[in-house]
């Protein structure tokens, strides 16, 4: 076998510094390095152009190299102070807005360009929808314990008693989060120190990932916009467990925030997995309630800590409102008809639709069963009736209900980030629909999708972009497609 050719300008697990040149889909910055052999492509997820960047290759090719970000050298001339605490769920946080929403328009149309196959992509374009709010527009945050910490005067790794999130490009190291971030609740997180200091003084061991020991592992905080209140979730192991009195730090919670809490859970994850809620953990409620209330376009939805939600409900509302009016663009198609919800959810889309349609039937499916019971609980609570739900997988559901083919004018779309399995969006094309609303949290899987739909005679009408996550490389797109 002929002796692989090594890569003339970088190997595996080197640390480059770079300054990135050029921004594409998906928060991906360009650096270049030119020497005797020509030029050479690096992307680092996360980076401006301007920055000057630390970053470590994870895979490479001839052509390009592929690097994870570990620390920001210099900022762009574009970036901007702010008093809020740099985390890395927020990379682009200093960067004006308005810019934000440049990079990721364009970087947006090239990309259905390149993998849609969308020649005139840009005639479609209907409206870029910005959030409502730049910052504190979460309504749910995740905080890691870890029993190694990062001194950043030392720039190293320390045994030290941490509640923040994971020190950039690292899974073994967490950094304290000491101030509000700008993404969450300001009072919340000025106090996060202060149910550090709590925990920390208990004598309990934070979680040590190496080790994949210890007793204090993740506190789970989701907030309702409507009601201003707090369910909190403190996810620990079982080792010690007799050692913690929870109903004390449940009390500790209401001395720091009122009557703002609405109620404490308790985890118990065994598992050695990176996740807060395990398989085979429990979940237990220690004081008050297990849900908050959220409202969207005047609809009450119950949340419970596992429920999925939209985690920026101002902005959802306006990204709801625009599948909304693309579902009702041509009115007579909707009414008196029957309206397919694919990946529903909890069903939030088809009860708006439903209450803004008449005797509109409207068929909701999800694989999640859980999400089809609060999906079902939400509608009789709205009092919104003509909605069926089914917790079913989206194309078993199609074979097995063939009365559905033909007689299907619209049908929704709202798929995980890994989009529509090919096998699956063939048996939604069968259904032979006028129209398809398709929303993607994934643009570059939906661009895939696209290419097939217009293979089978489907034509963009129009497209949006919506601004969910502002200070990251996330979009959302909702396309209407109409049968050509």
């Amino acid at each position: 076998m002929p002796r692989r050719e090594r890569n003339k300008f970088v190997k595996r697990g080197q640390v480059l510094e770079l300054l990135i040149e050029d921004y594409a889909f998906g928060g991906k910055g360009i650096g270049r390095i030119r020497n005797e052999h020509g030029e050479f492509v690096v992307f680092v997820p996360n980076t401006l152009p301007g920055q000057l960047v630390k970053a470590q290759v994870k895979k490479s090719s001839k052509t390009y190299a592929e690097c994870k970000l570990f620390e920001v050298l210099k900022n762009s001339e574009d970036e901007v102070e702010l008093p809020y605490q740099d985390i890395p769920g927020a990379p682009y946080i200093k960067l004006p807005i308005e810019k934000q929403h440049t990079y990721k328009k364009q970087s947006t149309l090239e990309l259905f360009k390149r993998i849609g196959k969308v020649a005139d992509i840009e005639d479609k374009f209907d409206e870029f929808v910005t959030s409502p709010n730049t910052f504190h527009y979460r309504n749910k945050m995740e905080y890691g314990f870890s029993a190694i910490g990062y001194n950043h005067e030392l720039k190293t790794d320390v045994d030290e008693f941490t509640l923040g999130f994971k020190k950039r490009g690292t899974w073994w190291c967490g950094d304290n989060l000491n101030n509000d971030s700008g993404l969450f609740d300001k009072q919340v997180e000025d106090n996060l120190k202060l149910i550090r200091a709590y925990c920390q003084n208990t004598g309990l061991a934070p979680w040590h990932a190496p080790k994949k020991e210890g007793f204090f592992r993740y506190f789970v905080v989701r907030k309702s916009y409507k009601t201003n209140r707090l369910l909190f979730n403190l996810v620990t192991t079982s080792y010690d467990l007799p050692k913690f009195d929870l109903d004390a730090f449940a009390q500790y919670l209401v001395e720091l925030f009122g009557d703002r809490v609405a109620g404490l859970l308790h985890t118990i994850n065994d598992e050695i997995g990176d996740r807060t809620i395990a398989t085979t953990g429990s979940i237990n409620l220690v004081y008050g309630e297990n849900k908050i209330v959220e409202e969207l376009l005047g609809l009450n939805f119950e949340i419970s800590m596992k429920s999925f939600f939209q985690t920026n409900p101002k902005s959802a509302e306006k990204l709801y409102s625009k599948v909304i009016d693309y579902a009702l663009d041509d009115k007579s198609a909707i009414d008196d008809s029957v309206v397919m919800d694919l990946f529903c959810g909890t069903g939030t889309i088809g009860q708006i639709l439903a209450s803004r349609s008449n005797n509109t039937k409207i068929v909701g499916v999800d694989i999640v069963a859980s999400a089809i019971e609060d999906a079902m609980e939400n509608a009789k609570r709205n009092g919104i009736e003509g909605l069926k739900f089914y917790a079913a997988d989206v194309g078993k559901f199609l074979n097995e209900h063939p009365e559905y083919n033909n007689k299907i004018k619209t049908i929704i779309l709202d798929p995980a980030r890994a989009g529509i399995a090919p096998k699956t969006l063939k048996k939604i094309i069968n259904l032979n629909a006028d129209r398809l609303v398709y929303v993607s949290c994934n643009p570059a899987t939906q661009a895939r999708d696209t290419e097939q739909l217009m293979q089978a005679g489907y034509t963009i009408k129009k497209f949006s972009l919506v601004d969910q996550f502002p200070h990251t490389a996330h979009i959302e797109t909702v396309f209407l497609f109409e049968k050509a």
